[in-house]
């Protein structure tokens, strides 16, 4: 999806021909050079609304201890594990920001499934089906306290919502021990991002956040480190990694303590 949507940004970002362009003074002329397609960092922002999306795959791996019912097992799965049992998945950023202000999300929606022999002939199935869903929604409101033209620093808050659902099913099932459950929580976050542009087109995003503190995860934080390239006024590649940590423990019985991270790439379109 990300190399066909680079394609496309390729043939839309392309200048148009001699014979298309039409016909303009001398003042467009100067005001259309090509460093005036880049907005200038400390003055773009006034008095108007910034929006942009951002498509992204997270090649992330995933390690960690989950347990119910008082029994815990370790899990560790690789980036290429995970791909190779994904039925569906959807991951994407949004923003809006108008002056120093920002508003922005991010959704990671991923559903993985495998089905294995049962080697229990007492449990009269051949065969066992297990799905694994998990949806996490992050949102955050923002104010940029420094903007500087070579650094730009914000402050955020906002809340984390976590959805897990899994499901055990037997073929066939004769004893009727199918298993299905979720659990769903949300914590709030604090955080910022730095940027620090390296010239017209390339910038270095550092951002991070950090919440939970016992009111519902023990502890949820992550932090990601990006590279973004312009390749045309409203389109950016974007390449990264992330990682992101979550310790929950609803009860003494259950745990969910996992990190996944990875690299991470995508485009951002800005709509103006």
């Amino acid at each position: 999806m990300v190399l066909l949507t680079a394609i496309l940004t390729v043939l839309v970002c392309r200048p148009v021909n001699a014979q298309e362009q039409p016909l303009i003074d001398a003042r467009t002329q100067v005001s259309s050079s090509p460093e005036s397609l880049i907005p200038d960092p400390v003055t773009s922002d006034s008095g108007s609304w910034h929006f942009s999306v951002s498509p992204y795959l997270w090649f992330a791996g995933n390690h960690g201890t989950v347990g119910a019912l008082g029994r815990d097992v370790g899990v560790h799965a690789s980036a290429g594990d995970l791909l190779s049992h994904l039925d569906i998945g959807l991951m994407g950023a949004a923003e809006a920001r108008f002056n120093r202000f920002v508003l922005n999300g991010d959704m990671l929606w991923v559903r993985i499934s495998d089905s294995k022999a049962v080697p229990f002939p007492a449990l009269g199935a051949l065969s066992a089906d297990a799905r694994v869903g998990q949806f996490i929604w992050t949102s955050k409101f923002g104010y940029r306290v420094l903007d500087r033209k070579k650094l730009k620093v914000d402050a955020n808050v906002g809340v984390r919502y976590w959805h897990l659902g899994q499901s055990l099913s037997f073929n066939p099932s004769v004893l009727g021990i199918d298993f299905s459950g979720s659990r769903n929580w949300a914590d709030i976050l604090i955080g910022g991002r730095v940027q620090v542009p390296l010239g017209k087109k390339t910038v270095i995003d550092l951002a991070g956040d950090v919440g939970g503190w016992g009111a519902s995860a023990k502890l949820d934080y992550q932090f990601a480190t990006l590279l973004s390239y312009k390749i045309c006024p409203k389109w950016t590649m974007v390449a990264g990694y992330r990682y992101l940590f979550v310790d929950y423990r609803p009860t003494n019985l259950s745990v969910y303590n996992t990190v996944t991270s990875g690299a991470l790439l995508g485009v951002t379109y800005t709509f103006k």
